[in-house]
Formats: C-alpha cells, sequence, structure tokens
C-alpha cells in the first residue's frame, strides 16, 4: 500500500517546546501505523543549518520523515513549491493563528487539492470573532483544550471541531523511586534536601510572569523562613523575551540558595527527575493555551498550583477534585494589539500565589499524598498517552479517507452562494 503524504507546519519537532513535542508525539503515532509518510517545516528556532534533516529509525522507512528547517513557519511559495513537487494528501500545522495569515489566505490553492487539519490552541475568552474567517478556511480542527473546543464551537459552529487535548509520556513522566530521586538530589542540589521544593518550569517569557514571581515567592519565603523553601527556576534567565531573572535576584537579596536556576536544557528523563524532586510545580501564567509543564508534573505525582486560565484549569481540577491549588484570576485585563484586537489577561494578585504557596507548605504528607495519587490518576484518565496518539489516529485515517486528495477530494467547494437581498 502506497503510504499517504502529510505536510507538517509546525515548531521543530525535535524542540524542546511544547508545541514540537506534542508535533512529534503525533507524527511518532502515525508514522509507526505504516501508512504515512511526513515532510516538516520544522520553525521557531534558529537554524545553523538548513539541509534538510532525516529523522531515523529502525522502526519506519528511511525517508518516512524528512524536516526542512524554515524561518518563521515557512510562506507561501515554499508550500506551493512542495505542492508541487511532493503532491502531499493532507496539510497539519499548529500554534497560534497569528502565525499562519499567510497560509489562509492562499487556502483556496490548497484546500482545492488536499485537507488542511489545523491544530489550533486559543487561551482565552472573549469569544475572537475576528478568527472566524480563518477558521471557516480550515477543513477540520482539533482543539487542545476545553477552552478552545468552545470558542470555535461558538465563532465558527460549522467548522468540524474535535477536543483533542495534549498528552504526556507516562513511561517517562512517572512518579520514580525515592531511592533514585534522593541520589538525584544529594548528585545536584544536597544544600537544599529537606527544604519544601517549588519548581516552575517556563519559558522567560513575559506573559509567564517571571519576575513577578520571584517577588511573590520571595516574600512568601520571608514568612516561613528562606532557609526552609526554595523555587528552582528552569529558564534561560537572560532570555530576550523576558525579564533578567539573574539581575532580580541579586537586588531582591535571593541569592542565599532560596532560588535556584537550573539553565541547561535536560531530556525529558531529566525534566521528570525534577518533577519529582519537587513538591510542587508552579504556573501563574496571565494566559496559557495548555501549560505543558504542569501536566508532566501530576503526571509525575507533583500538585500543582496555576492561574485558572486557559487549559490549566482543566489540569488542576476534574470539577470535584483538585490536583493542586487553582486560584481564580483577581482581574480580567482587556488586552490586544492590530492583529489580536482583543483577549483577556487573566492576572493574578500577590495575596493570593504567596497564600496558595503557604497553604501548600502547611500541608500535611498524608494531604500533598494524596492530591499527587488523585493528580496520577487524573492524568491517566483524561490525558491518557494511549488514547492520544490513537484519538489522532483516528482522525487522520478518517480525514484522509473521507476528504481524499487530487484527484479524490472530497469535501470542498471553492465557491458559495449568498443571496443579494
Amino acid at each position: 500500500m502506497e503510504k499517504k503524504k502529510i505536510l507538517v507546519i509546525s515548531d521543530h519537532p525535535l524542540a524542546p517546546s511544547g508545541v514540537g513535542t506534542q508535533t512529534k508525539y503525533v507524527i511518532e503515532a502515525l508514522i509507526l501505523t505504516g501508512k504515512y509518510q511526513f515532510t516538516c517545516l520544522g520553525g521557531a528556532v534558529k537554524h545553523q543549518n538548513y539541509e534538510p534533516q532525516v529523522v531515523s529509525d529502525p522502526r519506519w522507512g528511511e525517508r518516512d520523515w524528512v524536516v526542512y528547517p524554515v524561518d518563521g513557519y515557512g510562506n507561501a511559495e515554499l508550500i506551493r513549491r512542495i505542492m508541487v513537487e511532493q503532491k502531499p494528501d493532507l496539510l497539519w500545522f499548529m500554534t497560534d493563528p497569528r502565525f499562519y495569515p499567510w497560509l489562509w489566505q492562499i487556502e483556496n490553492e490548497v484546500r482545492a487539492n488536499l485537507p488542511m487539519v489545523y491544530y489550533h490552541v486559543w487561551d482565552n475568552y472573549p469569544l475572537p470573532r475576528f478568527n472566524a474567517k480563518w477558521y471557516n478556511s480550515t477543513d477540520v480542527i482539533a482543539s487542545i483544550s476545553k477552552v478552545t473546543h468552545d470558542i470555535v464551537n461558538n465563532v465558527a459552529p460549522d467548522v468540524e471541531n474535535h477536543y483533542v487535548p495534549h498528552a504526556v509520556n507516562d513511561q517517562v513522566f512517572k512518579k520514580l523511586d525515592d531511592e533514585v530521586v534522593n541520589q538525584f538530589i544529594e548528585s545536584n542540589f544536597p544544600e537544599h534536601n529537606g527544604r519544601t521544593v517549588f519548581f516552575w518550569n517556563n519559558r522567560n517569557a513575559r506573559r509567564k510572569q517571571s519576575g513577578t514571581l520571584l517577588h511573590w515567592f520571595n516574600n512568601f519565603a520571608e514568612k516561613v523562613g528562606p532557609e526552609n523553601v526554595c523555587l528552582i527556576m528552569h529558564t534561560d534567565p537572560k532570555d530576550p523575551n523576558g525579564q533578567d531573572l539573574e539581575e532580580i535576584i541579586k537586588e531582591f537579596g535571593m541569592d542565599d540558595g532560596r532560588v535556584v536556576l537550573s539553565r541547561n536544557k535536560m531530556p525529558p528523563e531529566g525534566l521528570s527527575l525534577m518533577y519529582n524532586m519537587a513538591d510542587c510545580t508552579i504556573n501563574i501564567s496571565d494566559a496559557e493555551g495548555f501549560g505543558l509543564a504542569t501536566l508532566e508534573s501530576l503526571s509525575c505525582g507533583t500538585p500543582i498550583i496555576v492561574n485558572m486560565t486557559g487549559g490549566l484549569q482543566e489540569q488542576v481540577t476534574d470539577g470535584e477534585n483538585w490536583f493542586g491549588i487553582g486560584l481564580e484570576p483577581s482581574s480580567k485585563a482587556l488586552i490586544g494589539s492590530q492583529q489580536v484586537p482583543y483577549i483577556y489577561e487573566d492576572r493574578l494578585s500577590e495575596e493570593q500565589v504567596v497564600g496558595a504557596l503557604e497553604t501548600f507548605y502547611n500541608m500535611s504528607a498524608e494531604e500533598r499524598e494524596e492530591m499527587a495519587q488523585l493528580g496520577i490518576e487524573h492524568v491517566r484518565k483524561n490525558y491518557n498517552f494511549d488514547l492520544f496518539r490513537q484519538r489522532w489516529i483516528d482522525l487522520i485515517d478518517d480525514v484522509t479517507e473521507r476528504l481524499g486528495s487530487w484527484e479524490t477530494r472530497q469535501g470542498y467547494k471553492p465557491w458559495e452562494i449568498r443571496e443579494i437581498v
């Protein structure tokens, strides 16, 4: 059987970003069926080499997965060229829609020959009516969160829309033996043994509120004793999109061990050890499409403290049980730009965050363990990795068979009938 060709546009699928990681998971699930091969435009990272990269693995064919490094996410001429040269059967793309107007502007050329499947992230309300033209220019949308799914249903009710949340590999992100974790602590953080450890794993960018968290954690540490707690921030402290965290730590006198910067990139197994070492993982972003780090944390049995925004709110509770502490925004600022006219920015207060840190700090070991076990079960039930892979296999199988491509293309009309009154 001839394999179907899928063109992917996303973060580089071998990059450590949440978008890149999820793209890799989707590709691996589909390629292992033996029915698909992939051409990927790997964007959103700075490339040293623009030569095509073959992703080799004995489980699939030699040229089944080729990545073409691109600046940004590509351009219209590149898509046209690939369509002519490779005749892909489906276009799959992912991340924020503000990166893809150029693609939707040529949807009449693309969709006439092959379906477009968009793995969509949108962080918050009000309903983005300005996105309707993009949603309606797509064959199938897969929404990463309940918020995103509800938004698409209301903004573009005629577009096929599926709820397909992120997932984590629970063979990697899992609760580890105490002996293994203790050895990791002794080798890497011996001076912090016995402290209550809070973990923050995010990009150092404005919406992640990295500087604010440092300031508020410092005030919390002064309350409970800085020798009793530690905040480990796994990030680039000099990221040009964020604040100079080293300067903040120095100027506010936090360089006594209460805050530790983890600068080096880590493989997933290393991150799993970090989550297992921590007592609690924090994310107080004012906007978060999903928040993969907190899901990884829950899968490792480490509770979370999060802002009830975007996908974070469905991670911390199932509506009945809590797997950490969820903080309702104290205010909603309506912000925007020329490209995104309006969206809520969910902001927390110092009182809320410091209060949540204190609440968790004062929990008994039994309370923390109960919360941890509930979190593990929550991930297994609702964000199961096997279910995630099967969802994508079923969805892509259905789209390629039902909508076809090129000579077998179905379900797309390049015209519409409107009544003129």
